[in-house]
């Protein structure tokens, strides 16, 4: 099981960096593809969201690079120095996509909604799950209980993202409706915002992959453990 396990890691940080690398020659080319409306990303995203009646939301610059995010907490949908300025159909799709998560938030989408309760839950598991595992790893002969412990923290940042998937290709899905909806983009650049949202999904398919594998293994190694 253990070189099984290696074999599918190394599978999946393959299939990761490639994806990784397909999704920034992606966004690098679709960056080159300046939209014919002349709105920024920014622009983009203001009308998204008074399109949808949604008010209460404030579009803001960050610092940083695919540093894009809609923050529920304070309302905000946080665009990248680049998405934020640039004109082009890259910085639309990210634009339009973070603002699918504020038309989810607003309309009470449940699968954002459970995200966000898993958040507190993901953030504490973080920052000792690892300790736990190894501890439990170590203390498998003695306190085989610890790993069980380990292995419960970790399926919950696994269900995390798992449950990312659906509010990450839905996000997606309004975000092109939207734009195709209301000719936002000419055909060629709604295809390159297609494209670009398409292998921005994939990463997070292969990241959910990846923790169901090692998860897995997790469990793999106490249920040795036991019959030992």
């Amino acid at each position: 099981m253990g070189m099984g396990y290696l074999i599918l890691a190394g599978a999946i940080m393959l299939f990761s960096w490639l994806v990784s690398s397909r999704l920034k020659s992606k966004f690098e080319h679709y960056s080159k593809l300046q939209l014919q409306n002349g709105m920024s990303g920014a622009e983009i995203a203001e009308k998204m969201l008074a399109d949808n009646g949604i008010r209460d939301v404030r579009v803001i610059s960050t610092p940083g690079r695919l540093t894009d995010h809609y923050n529920p907490v304070d309302k905000t949908v946080n665009l990248s120095e680049a998405v934020y300025n640039q004109r082009n159909a890259a910085a639309a799709a990210v634009a339009a996509h973070e603002c699918g998560h504020a038309v989810q938030h607003a309309v009470g989408y449940q699968w954002l909604t459970m995200r966000s309760k898993l958040v507190p839950v993901v953030n504490v598991a973080s920052t000792y799950m690892q300790w736990i595992l190894l501890a439990g790893i170590l203390m498998m002969k003695t306190f085989p209980q610890l790993l069980l412990v380990g292995i419960i923290i970790f399926a919950a940042t696994t269900l995390f993202s798992i449950v990312t998937l659906p509010v990450e290709y839905d996000a997606s899905n309004r975000a092109l409706a939207w734009l195709e909806n209301k000719r936002m983009l000419t055909q060629q650049e709604q295809a390159g915002a297609k494209d670009s949202l398409k292998w921005a999904a994939r990463t997070y398919v292969v990241a959910a992959l990846g923790s169901i594998a090692t998860l897995l293994y997790y469990v793999s190694i106490y249920m040795g453990g036991r019959r030992n």
